[in-house]
C-alpha cells in the first residue's frame, strides 16, 4: 500500500524581503509536513517569522527559495490568479479582527467567498445557512456584526471560512480579541472541525491556546526551533 501524501509539504523554504538597502530574512530554511486532518499551532515572538509562515502556507505569498507542495501540487511558483484559485478551493481564513463587513448581515458575510466563485444566489444562501448551522449561529443569520458579540462575530468568520468546503482552515490569532470564556467557545468549534477531518493551522502567541493543538511548531529568527507532538486539551471540558 502506498504511503499517504502529506497535505502540506515544505522543503528548504526561505522568504527574504527587500527593505530599502537591507535584506530581511523572515524565513531561513524551513522544512515542514502536515497530514490531512491535523491540528497544528505555530508559535513565536514578534519577528520570529510566524506571520510570514502563515502567508506562505495560505498561498498569500510565495517563497524566495524552496518548494511548497499543497495536496501533492507544487504551488511555489504559481501566478497570482493561480494562487487565488488554489485559495478559493483549498483554504479558509480566520483572522483576529474578524474582517466582517459592517453593513451586511451574518448570512451575507458568509456568502461573500461564493460570490467570487459565481455561485447562484439561492445556492449561496443554502450553503451559507449550512455553514452558520455548523457554528451554531443560524438564529443570528440576519443580524449585523454590531448586533453580535465578539465571539459570535468570530463564529461568523469561521462559517465564512467553511462555506467553500475547503480542507484547510488557517486561523491567525483567532482568540486575540476575545475573553477567556469566549476563546474556549471558538477553540471548541475549531477542534470540532478537526474531528471532521479538516486541517486547522493556528497561529498564536498564547501557550494556553496552543495547548489545544496536537502539534506545536515554534519559530525563532526564521528557523524552526521546536516541533513537538502533544495530547491536545479539549476546550469543551475546560469551559
Amino acid at each position: 500500500m502506498s504511503e499517504t501524501v502529506p497535505l502540506i509539504e515544505m522543503y528548504g523554504i526561505h522568504r527574504t524581503y527587500v527593505m530599502g538597502d537591507n535584506l530581511v530574512h523572515a524565513l531561513r530554511g524551513v522544512d515542514l509536513t502536515i497530514q490531512a486532518g491535523a491540528s497544528i499551532a505555530i508559535m513565536g515572538q514578534s519577528g520570529s517569522g510566524k506571520s510570514t509562515m502563515m502567508n506562505l502556507l495560505g498561498c498569500l505569498d510565495q517563497p524566495t527559495q524552496g518548494t511548497y507542495k499543497l495536496n501533492g501540487k507544487d504551488v511555489s511558483r504559481l501566478s497570482r490568479s493561480q494562487l487565488a484559485d488554489v485559495r478559493g478551493r483549498m483554504i479558509g481564513f480566520v483572522f483576529q479582527n474578524f474582517n466582517l463587513l459592517s453593513r451586511t448581515t451574518a448570512l451575507e458575510n458568509v456568502e461573500i467567498p461564493l460570490i467570487y466563485q459565481g455561485i447562484s444566489g439561492r445556492e449561496r444562501h443554502k450553503r451559507a445557512m449550512r455553514a452558520l448551522e455548523r457554528v451554531n449561529l443560524a438564529d443570528r443569520a440576519h443580524h449585523h456584526p454590531n448586533q453580535l458579540s465578539g465571539g459570535q462575530q468570530q463564529r461568523v468568520a469561521i462559517a465564512r471560512a467553511l462555506v467553500c468546503e475547503a480542507p484547510i482552515i488557517m486561523a491567525d490569532e483567532p482568540t486575540g480579541n476575545l475573553d477567556t470564556a469566549t476563546s474556549y467557545e471558538v477553540i471548541t468549534i475549531l477542534q470540532g472541525l478537526v474531528d471532521t477531518g479538516i486541517t486547522v493551522v493556528l497561529v498564536t502567541h498564547e501557550p494556553d491556546i496552543a495547548a489545544y493543538a496536537a502539534r506545536v511548531l515554534t519559530l525563532r529568527d526564521g528557523l524552526v526551533t521546536d516541533d513537538k507532538l502533544q495530547t491536545p486539551l479539549r476546550a469543551a471540558a475546560a469551559s
